[in-house]
This record gives structure tokens, sequence and C-alpha cells, in this order.
């Protein structure tokens, strides 16, 4: 017997199965960008015979990670702009993050020994400033050793949160493709004059830094979750501006590397914004340009005699050519957009978080077992050795993704729904509508179905 589908249940399911093509390449990217970090840091440049070319022109690490930026930069201004509540996004944030991380620090301080320096959290000898810093996620502007070796990058996150909350509170939101020119010009006028962790040096203390800094993130959350518009413009204030002050005086990394992040980040919000059409498409897709160009120049200016240590690569080309590839597979991908990607491929990027949390202390807790390091001499053992630790790697990062990630994501849903009931969220000042390219007035708030499912959810 036939199954009849009514005409309106064809008309919703056709726009939910569009919408999972057309995010299927940003699932894609993230689980290419988990991937490259995990074959990165899993050496597997030393297991190829053209290695040693490769890494000296290319390096995994960062094209891996500024393929997450651009992603990040991309996603998470649509999921502020979509809610257009910033207390609902902040604990979505909160929810999508905190919990993965807490499992993967449990797990990672139970599997390896106190004297493996991949896992720091409460080993440096200041156990409080550890938690705190680390609890914060900003402990790489905070002059703390990161808990976990992989989760620098959360800092980054952590402080572009702060910024786009910020701009979206004071209605500056769209204007990405400036700041992310802006950031670019920094990076290249700058360079590595700018001493790293000024602020520390100054101030001589990581506790009277974290004296000074935990306060003000304390308040701005409180701002940032609460149901009132002022307190909630405040706290995002107080939370942009902080972020400002540690990226700019007191980033671990060279400059031109922190001010390239963000550039990357919010040329990545300019690529949607130019995509809706809430920004002019060429002017858009110019500050884009200029920021990839000086990504190459950066590197090629100032990633050279000795600076490549402290950005971990092997020189000037190794960073620029990775930063140019990153910003050519986005690009390929988002041509790309439309079609259908293989579902081991959105299956990655599904896990991608749990991926990039567990992977290296995996990677450290395996290894000896089996009797590496040295890596195995031959082909068939170098094949055996990858294939284990990569199966181990997806067949547990699955686990944490069904376990813990989605029960907490759907738990932090609930509270959301929870807080509104309760006390209505605080609505930021209405933007007039503007006119978008083509001269069409845009319409915020009005979404088709179809439409609705295709912003991106993250």
């Amino acid at each position: 017997m036939k199954t009849l589908i009514s005409p309106l249940a064809r008309r919703r399911a056709a726009p939910a199965s569009a919408a999972g093509a057309r995010l299927g390449w940003l699932d894609a990217l993230r689980g290419i960008a988990a991937l490259v970090v995990v074959l990165h840091h899993f050496d597997v440049l030393r297991m190829l015979p053209f290695g040693g070319m490769v890494r000296r022109n290319f390096d995994l690490g960062v094209f891996g990670v500024m393929l997450f930026f651009i992603v990040s930069g991309y996603i998470i201004p649509a999921s502020l702009e979509r809610r257009g509540d910033v207390r609902g996004f902040w604990i979505g944030r909160l929810f999508r993050i905190y919990p993965a991380v807490i499992v993967a620090f449990a797990a990672a301080m139970l599997m390896l020994p106190a004297g493996d320096g991949s896992v720091a959290l409460l080993r440096t000898g200041d156990d409080l400033a550890s938690l705190i810093a680390n609890g914060l996620m900003l402990q790489d502007m905070l002059g703390v050793v990161n808990g976990m070796n992989v989760t620098w990058t959360l800092c980054y996150e952590m402080i572009f949160y702060f910024f786009v909350t910020a701009l979206f509170t004071r209605g500056l939101h769209r204007h990405s493709a400036p700041i992310a020119v802006g950031s670019a010009g920094a990076a290249l006028a700058i360079g590595t004059a700018l001493a790293p962790q000024i602020l520390l040096t100054q101030l001589g203390s990581v506790r009277l830094l974290l004296l000074i800094a935990t306060p003000i993130v304390l308040l701005g959350f409180w701002g940032v979750l609460s149901d009132n518009r002022r307190a909630t413009a405040a706290g995002a204030l107080l939370l942009g501006g902080l972020g400002l002050v540690l990226a700019t005086l007191n980033s671990r990394a060279v400059a031109f590397e922190t001010l390239m992040i963000f550039a990357t980040m919010f040329a990545g919000t300019a690529v949607y914004r130019a995509q809706h059409g809430t920004v002019r498409r060429v002017p858009a897709l110019l500050a884009c340009g200029s920021v990839v160009l000086a990504g190459v120049l950066v590197g090629w200016l100032y990633n050279r005699n000795g600076v490549e240590e402290s950005t971990w690569t092997s020189g000037w080309k190794a960073w620029s050519l990775s930063y140019l590839a990153a910003w050519i597979l986005f690009g390929l991908f988002f041509l790309l957009r439309g079609r259908r990607f293989p579902k081991p491929l959105t299956w990655l990027g599904a896990i991608s978080f749990s991926m990039y949390l567990l992977h290296f202390p995996l990677l450290r807790a395996i290894g000896p077992p089996l009797g590496v390091p040295p890596m195995p001499e031959s082909a068939l053992g170098k094949i055996a050795w990858a294939a284990v630790f990569l199966t181990v790697l997806m067949a547990a990062s699955h686990v944490m993704y069904r376990l813990v990630e989605l029960p907490a994501q759907r738990l932090g849903k609930r509270v959301q729904q929870a807080a509104n009931r309760r006390r209505p969220p605080a609505a930021p000042g209405r933007t007039p509508p503007r006119r978008a390219e083509g001269g069409e007035r845009e319409t915020a708030a009005v979404r088709t179905p179809d439409e609705a499912a295709s912003v991106p959810r993250d």
C-alpha cells in the first residue's frame, strides 16, 4: 500500500532537507579542520616520505585552527542575531562549551600522570590561579598556562564572543568588515613591535592581574545573563572592553598572530553578511580579500628570524601558505554550499569539538602501551598505529558527543526556556531596517521556515 504524503508535509520536508544540505558544508569544514589538527599533533608528516618538504612549506596546525576561526566567525554572530537575545546566546554558549571541556579535563587528568606537560590544570604550582584562569577560559591572555595545550584557541573564541556581544548591544554588529580590515591593518603595522604580556610585566603578578580581571568578567556575565536591558548593555561593554585590553596588551602570542586571528573571525562574519544581503557585497568581499592578503604578508614580513618559534611554525612560507589555504578551502566549500556533503564528513563535523579536546590526551595515553614513541619504522606499523589511534579517538569522540555534548545542549535549551518563562529576555535597542544591496529594505525579524532553518545554529 502506498504511503500518501500530503502536499503540506512535502512543503515542510523540502525546506528542512534543503537546509540540511546548505548547513552540511559547515559541518564538513569543521570535520576537516579537526582532523587536520589531530593529524598535525599525531605528527603524520614524519610518517610520509615527503613530509619534511611539506613541513618546511606548510603547517597543518595553522591551517586547521585558522579554518576553525573562519567558520566560527561565520556562524557565531549569526547565532546571536538569530536569537536576538543576548542572555539566550550566552546560555547556549556556556552549555555548548563548558560540559565538554570539564569532561575532557577530567578524562585527561585521569589518563595522564602529573608529570605529563600536555595537561597542566592544577599542576602548575598555583592551583588557584590555574583553576580561575582556565575556568574563565582566558588563561592564554592572563599569563596562566593552558590547562590543556589545545585550549588556547578557546580563549580566542571567548574573547570573540565578548566582542560580538558588545557590538550587538551597541547596534554596531554590522561593521564586521571594517573591524576585520582594521585588525588586519594593525597586524601589518605592528607586527612584532608590541611585546607579549605587557600588562603582566607591568603588574608583576599573575594573581594581581586575576584579581582585577575576574570581578570584571563576573560582573559582565551577571549583566549579559540578566533580564535588564541596561545591565545587559553594561555587562557586554565590560566584557568587550576587557577583551580588547587583554588581546592587545597581554596576549601570549606575538601581536600579528593575535590580531590576525580576530581579523580572520570578523572576515568570516563579513562573508555571512554579504551572503545574506545585510551589507553590500563588493565592499565586504574587498575587505575579506584585504584580510587574506594581510595574513599572507604578515607571515612574509614577520614570521622569520626566530619569531617562527613563537608561532610554532617552520618559517614564513609555512604560515602564509597555510593561512591562504584555509581561506581557499573555505571559499571552495562556500561555493559548493548548496550541495550535499558525504555523511562521514558531516559526522566528523558533529564530533569535531570532542575530537579536538580528546585527541592529545588520548595520543599520550595510548602511545606508550603500544610502544610509541618511537614511531614504527615499517609502513605497515605506521598504518596500524594510525588506524588504532584514529579508531579509538573517533569512537571516544562519538561517545562524548552523544553522552555529554548533546544532553548538555538540550539542558541549555531547557534552562533558557525556563529563564524566559520566569523573566523575558532584555531586547537590545531595535535597529531600524537598512537598505541592503539592490536597494531592498531588510526585514530582520521575519523569515520563512526555509530561511530560518538555513541560519547556522551552533
